[in-house]
């Protein structure tokens, strides 16, 4: 995994108060999968993290280097030109590099860490929720 544009701007000011209810949008996208020249792929992508109301935005771009047996990787060549999605191990893979940068960034600016939500306990059925809400 190798990240090339790290991307974050605090738009809510500093002397401001955040407000008690902030909604976080985590975005992943695949932009490619390319063959290399060694067997392996390469899938370029883009991470983003917006905030409602509008305190910030965090972008992070990158490659990954995904290595396997030649049919598995032929596979997940066909698919992407199938416009199937990409498979699960890649998405978690972007996924938890980028979270982690982008989780740093949001500490150095101040605002909140964009984390998923805790699981519940287990014994216990949670509400089922549309969007994540994080307060201040």
């Amino acid at each position: 995994m190798f990240v090339t544009n790290v991307s974050g701007e605090r738009l809510w000011d500093v002397e401001r108060e955040l407000p008690s209810q902030i909604q976080i949008a985590v975005n992943i996208n695949i932009l490619a999968v390319e063959q290399q020249e060694d067997g392996s792929l390469q899938v370029p992508f883009v991470f983003t993290v917006n905030f409602t109301p509008a305190i910030a935005q965090i972008s992070i771009k990158g490659r990954a280097k995904v290595q396997g047996e030649k049919d598995e990787l032929q596979k997940i060549l066909q698919e992407h030109k199938d416009q199937k999605s990409p498979p699960m191990q890649v998405v978690q893979a972007v996924s938890s590099a980028a979270i982690a940068e982008a989780i740093l960034l949001s500490k150095t600016m101040g605002i909140p860490p964009p984390l998923p939500p805790l699981p519940a306990p287990q014994g216990t059925q949670a509400q089922p929720k549309t969007e994540t809400r994080y307060t201040a």
